[in-house]
């Protein structure tokens, strides 16, 4: 016999967060488009490599720089993010490898700089449109759009990450279409010698490569929310492959149909340059096309940004690294205070300008980039049977030398950062030193509830399952 039910007390409480199974998963179409969004978007925003040192280093730099850097970065992310395949990322590689307090400071400099970069896209957004509408170039008018427009964006996140998923390709189609017929007008137009235009005496060259890392970096952005991706051992891989080509190819076709169909004039090419070139090639209509791609492509960068840093967050509650409450999820399965975190960041950092912004991103990204390294290396020596459902094809060596060349170009952006930028984010980056141990007290003295969540997988017992398997076939 069954137990009896009451039928009144056979109820839905619609308020309460929805159970982890039931939440939707992320499929490989709009995670390739989230990927986009992570790290690029459009070509919105290298209008200044072109400024900064002319078309032939332009070219070169989008063609040569995915190879030093973007490559090593997607395929480091592919391995550790099929080993770990939870929300946190790069977090929980760290804490690892290197230990919690390693793995907090991590949490916080690519937080920090998740959020720095989600305040570039207001501004952008506004770059473009103050062109057709002088209004938004500044005071009061500007202030109230990137208000209202952080504001419509955080309830988009706050909706769910399968909706944004899906903006994400409805997004990048719509941004991507006129870049595609601009290149396509260009052709009878095209001049190649132009794209061979080079001046090493006039180069710009803090500006030049902040420009290319900051448009091709954020690979392992991606990896905080590996935990919400369907099936992430196998479809994070792909996503990070076909994302990869998008992203190169959203960047050359334009910067070669511009560079090389009108007369050169470098001090034009600047934020929002392309809108100017649309309407050269092709008349006013197809400058308000790419005006509103890059309004769309804004959007779609910061949400994609957003969910990577709250689900961050999220991640490193559930590794018992942040108070309990950043790991509660809303209704629609997002995690909320996450959100509100970020969204109030971008807010706080809309004022600087967009030079600033990228470098002080860039200074706070190098740095974090640093400690993936290491602990992509350590777990390679200390963890060599944990499960890597996709594993670089590489040993430990050959994973050495290949990053070798993006470390050093690490080095060089840290060099060339001006005093101010240093300054400000050396700052920042003790903050989190004084923060971690603040934290452990609070949690010592139970003022908040922090925790670990025990669904979680332990590589550990994994790999020492194979070491166990391996010794008996042996």
């Amino acid at each position: 016999m069954g137990e009896y039910q009451n039928p009144e007390n056979n109820f839905v409480d619609e308020r309460a967060p929805p159970k982890l199974d039931n939440i939707r998963k992320v499929s490989v179409i709009p995670l390739v488009f989230l990927i986009f969004y992570e790290v690029s978007g459009g070509p919105f925003g290298i209008e200044d490599s072109v400024q900064a040192a002319g078309p032939l280093l332009a070219i070169l730099g989008f063609l040569i720089f995915p190879f030093i850097w973007s490559i090593p970065e997607a395929l480091i992310t592919a391995e550790m993010g099929t080993m770990f395949p939870e929300n946190g990322g790069y977090v929980v590689w760290v804490s690892s490898a290197l230990g919690p307090f390693w793995g907090f400071q991590q949490g916080w400099m690519k937080w920090l700089s998740g959020v720095i970069d989600n305040a570039l896209y207001p501004v952008l957004f506004l770059d473009y449109l103050k062109s057709g509408v002088p209004a938004l170039g500044g005071g009061l008018p500007r202030t109230l759009a990137v208000l209202i427009l952080t504001v419509a964006l955080t309830y988009m996140n706050y909706r769910g990450l399968t909706i944004v998923g899906w903006m994400a390709v409805f997004l990048g189609i719509f941004s991507i279409a006129p870049f595609i017929l601009m290149g396509l007008v260009a052709i009878p137009k095209l001049r190649p010698s132009r794209w061979l235009v080079v001046d090493i005496s006039k180069v710009d060259w803090n500006l030049y490569l902040n420009t290319l890392f900051w448009n091709l970096n954020y690979w392992d952005s991606i990896s905080t929310l590996a935990g919400e991706v369907d099936n992430p051992k196998s479809t994070l891989p792909k996503a990070l492959f076909f994302a990869l080509i998008l992203v190169v190819f959203g960047y050359l076709y334009p910067l070669l149909a511009g560079t090389g169909a009108i007369p050169l004039d470098r001090e034009l090419w600047t934020d929002g340059y392309f809108s100017d070139v649309a309407k050269i090639l092709a008349g006013v209509w197809l400058r308000w096309w790419v005006q509103g791609a890059s309004a769309l492509s804004n959007m779609g960068m910061f949400v994609a940004e957003m969910s990577s840093d709250s689900y961050q967050l999220l991640g490193m509650a559930e590794r018992g690294m942040l108070p309990e409450f950043f790991g509660k999820r809303s209704r629609h399965g997002t995690p909320l205070v996450g959100i509100l975190f970020s969204a109030s960041g971008v807010l706080l950092l809309s004022w600087m300008s967009f030079q600033e912004i990228v470098a002080a991103e860039n200074f706070l990204y190098c740095f974090g980039m640093i400690l993936e390294f290491v602990a992509f290396i350590k777990l390679r020596l200390i963890y060599p049977n944990a499960p890597r459902p996709y594993k670089i094809p590489l040993g430990t060596a050959g994973c050495i030398l290949m990053i070798i060349p993006p470390t050093i170009l690490i080095c060089v952006v840290l060099a060339l950062a001006t005093l101010k930028v240093m300054v400000v984010s050396v700052i920042a980056m003790l903050i989190g030193f004084f923060l971690q141990p603040c934290l452990k007290h609070v949690e010592k003295k139970r003022l908040l509830k922090f925790s670990v969540n025990s669904d979680l997988p332990d590589f550990r017992e994994a790999q020492r399952e194979n070491t166990v398997e391996s010794s008996l076939i042996d």
